[in-house]
């Protein structure tokens, strides 16, 4: 599905494509390069109508180690112009992946770091293997997560993204659960399985259902529920009922036959 030199994607199932981090050697570590192919990539992947969810995992051991620090490095010493130009890079693609109109799934294993959580957190499901580890590392280094933070504060809240990143503390995979940061842990051996069983959930659902989902959902708050927010919901609802999908959904469901977008 495409030649990139820091990916590879796959089809792991009809309808479904997974998208692998390909750096083993430095852990998945990101950089100029990989953080415009899984723009690309994802870009992509949303286009293509055959693709109705999209998996992103780490080869390796890893998930991904976040920033290469010889990226870093490298931003360390470059104008001020080439810093906001990149850093605009970093952010438009987790904005890709987290707006994707499409249900995304992370598939954490061993290390998320840095921008490695900010991936995670940017999915709509994270699944992780018991042997993840995730730390908000960049405060170690003179630095902030600051793409990543409307992410993570989305997925943990406010206080305690603000501890996460304030001490870099290494959570385990069952923190990561109690905070919210994944939704789902199993044992390593099981990851693969537990990813399957979600992704043949999330086929059974409408896709433009799941699109609309994730739209109303961007806009709505934790807080007071307001007129317009009660105006909104309706008629969001009001015009989806109408829609070919919601109709053959209801079909399907009376006819006791499956909708016609199961794979």
């Amino acid at each position: 599905m495409g030649l990139y030199t820091t990916l590879v994607i796959t089809n792991r199932a009809p309808g479904v494509a997974q998208l692998t981090m390909a750096r083993p050697a430095v852990f998945n570590a990101f950089d100029e390069t990989m953080i415009a192919e899984l723009d690309a990539a994802f870009e992509r992947l949303i286009a293509d109508p055959a693709v109705r969810v999209i998996v992103l995992a780490g080869e390796g051991k890893h998930f991904s180690a976040g920033a290469d620090l010889q990226w870093m490095q490298r931003a360390s010493t470059a104008s001020p112009a080439w810093n906001l130009q990149d850093a605009r890079r970093f952010a438009g693609m987790l904005a890709r992946i987290e707006s994707a109109p499409k249900p995304v799934v992370a598939r954490v294993q061993g290390a998320a770091l840095g921008g490695g959580v900010g991936l995670a957190c940017a999915c709509d499901i994270a699944i992780a293997a018991d042997n993840a580890g995730f730390a908000v590392s960049e405060a170690r280094f003179g630095i902030l997560p600051a793409a990543i933070g409307p992410y993570l504060t989305n997925a943990v809240g406010k206080r305690q993204a603000k501890r996460l990143a304030l001490s870099t503390e290494r959570i385990g995979a069952a923190e990561a659960l109690a905070l919210g940061l994944v939704q789902k842990v199993v044992a390593l051996d099981e990851l693969d399985a537990a990813v399957d069983a979600t992704l043949a959930a999330l086929l059974a659902g409408g896709p433009g259902a799941q699109a609309e989902i994730k739209a109303l959902f961007a806009q709505l708050e934790v807080g007071p529920i307001t007129p317009a927010v009660i105006e909104l919901t309706a008629q969001t609802i009001s015009r989806v009922r109408g829609s070919a999908e919601a109709r053959e959904g209801f079909a399907a469901f009376l006819g006791k036959r499956p909708a016609n977008w199961l794979p």
